[in-house]
Parts: structure tokens; C-alpha cells; sequence
């Protein structure tokens, strides 16, 4: 079986410096808890709690001595909460994420009404959401959901997506959004090495050579999910998120395998999956 990668793929950097940090935190001896998981890769997930770092839900369920923040960020108020629990704070946030949540505090310092192009449950648009006042922000990812509120309102309007969207996705609410108000900006917040990684996917499956596409990664990671519906569009495609998930049917016929993986995904996942793909024999 041959197998072809993308040209972009798997750990972005704000994840890679995330994992590294937490690593290098528990193994110089630390103890502590990280709220929610690290990043969406169940792997990583059990790795890190096998090093002493436990996921909890909530700030009051970590028991310190240290709560790990994740690369997704928190609302401001989490660290206030944090430091009057007395728990000291490793932040892993992205420093994309961290820009944003200054982009945001700009637009509302110049008057803008904020748009979050997203999902309202994702742990960033939560952080980016949860201290605001609620007649400062809209979340939308549809265009019903442009159609209930009157945009013509606000005086000035600033658009911003969640980092790990499709952002061609998205285009038709936005675009709906600036048509009904034409004050309407989009800040520039779709992550580099998510661009990088759809296009890469894209091309994958666009390749005459690749026969099926495999996408690794987290079931709960958006910017995964977001790149199997890229590869769907073009070529047979599944979300895997490691050898144990590949059926022996996906295979029969295959001469060549594309691989892809999400912005959580660790290489280790990933060289696993090749090397079964390149030892296997039907």
C-alpha cells in the first residue's frame, strides 16, 4: 500500500508548545489539573493523565496546587476565579487566540457589535463569549440564524470566526451580515495552520494517484472534522483517530492512501498509521 501526506498536517504550533509545556510541567515534578482537555485529541488526552494530569470541568473540581489552562483559552474571569481558589496557573493559550481575545476588546473599545462565527458550545468562542454582556455579541452559523436578528441596528459591526473553521463554509451567513449592514468588517482570525492544513487536504484528495483519504484526529476536534468534509467533497474519505478505527473494506481495491490529520493530532498517531497502511497486506 502506498501512501501519500499532505503537504500540511497534524500538530499546529500553539498545540505543540501547549503539549510541551504541560510534558515538561510534569515531568520537572508538578502536580495540578487541567480544565477540560489540553487540546480535542483523546490520546493525548490519556497520555497527559498518565503523567498526573487529570481533565476536570470546573476551576472548583482541580485541588490545585496548578490548573493547567488549555491552548483554547478562558474567559477573563476564569483566572480572577483561579487566583481566589489560590491555584497557581500554567497557561498554555494559544498566542493566536490570545490576539483575538485583544481584537475583541478592541472592536467593543471602538463601539462595534461582535459577531462570532462559530459554535457556541466550543471552548474558545466560550472563552471569547463568556464575560461579555449579552447585548454586545451575536453568535451565528447560519443564515437562519442571521435572518432573526436586525442587523441594521448597530452602527458598526466586526466578524469573527472561531479559529478552526472552514471559513467557504461560512460565507453565505457573512456575507447576508454585510448585506443588510454595510458597516460590517471580518477581522482576519482563521488560523494559519488551519488554512494551511484545509488546502493541503484539498489537494490530497484532488491527487488522480490517491485512491481514499484517511483523516486523523480527535471525534471531538472541529478543525479534523472540518478537514474530512474538505477530502469528502473530492475522494472516499473517513475520520480515524488511530490504526484501531481502519476497516479491512476501506482498503480492498486501494493502491494509494492520502493522510491528513487534525491541528491536535500528535505525529505519533500519525507515523502509526502509516506504517500499518505500508505493512499491510490483504
Amino acid at each position: 500500500m502506498r501512501v501519500k501526506r499532505a503537504s500540511n498536517y497534524g500538530f499546529c504550533a500553539g498545540v505543540r508548545v501547549a503539549d510541551l509545556k504541560a510534558r515538561r510541567f510534569a515531568a520537572d515534578g508538578g502536580h495540578g489539573a487541567i480544565l477540560g482537555a489540553l487540546v480535542h485529541n483523546e490520546r493525548v488526552v490519556r497520555e497527559l493523565e498518565g503523567l498526573g494530569l487529570k481533565s476536570v470541568d470546573s476551576l472548583d473540581s482541580a485541588g490545585g496546587p496548578t490548573v493547567v489552562f488549555s491552548a483554547h483559552g478562558v474567559p477573563p474571569s476564569a483566572r480572577d476565579h483561579a487566583r481566589d481558589l489560590g491555584l497557581e496557573v500554567l497557561d498554555t493559550t494559544c498566542t493566536f487566540v490570545v490576539d483575538i481575545h485583544d481584537e475583541v476588546e478592541r472592536a467593543l473599545g471602538d463601539g462595534c457589535h461582535l459577531v462570532f462565527v462559530g459554535d457556541p458550545d466550543h471552548r474558545e468562542v466560550v472563552g471569547y463569549t463568556h464575560d461579555l454582556e449579552p447585548d454586545t455579541y451575536h453568535i451565528v452559523s447560519t443564515i437562519a440564524g442571521v435572518r432573526e436578528v436586525d442587523w441594521s441596528v448597530y452602527p458598526k459591526i466586526k466578524v469573527i470566526y472561531q479559529t478552526t473553521l472552514n471559513a467557504d463554509d461560512f460565507e453565505e451567513p457573512v456575507q447576508s451580515i454585510e448585506e443588510l449592514n454595510p458597516h460590517t468588517v471580518r477581522a482576519d482570525t482563521i488560523c494559519y495552520a488551519t488554512k494551511e492544513n484545509q488546502e493541503a487536504a484539498r489537494l490530497l484528495a484532488a491527487d488522480p494517484e490517491v485512491d481514499l483519504v484517511l483523516v486523523i484526529g480527535g471525534k471531538d476536534s472541529a478543525n479534523t472534522r472540518h478537514l474530512w468534509e474538505i477530502a469528502a467533497q473530492s475522494k472516499t474519505a473517513h475520520l480515524i483517530q488511530g490504526v484501531e478505527d481502519i476497516l479491512p473494506e476501506w482498503l480492498e481495491g486501494t493502491t494509494c492512501v492520502g493522510l491528513t490529520a487534525g491541528a491536535s493530532t500528535p505525529d505519533s498517531a500519525i507515523d502509526e498509521v502509516e506504517s500499518f497502511l505500508t505493512a499491510y497486506r490483504r
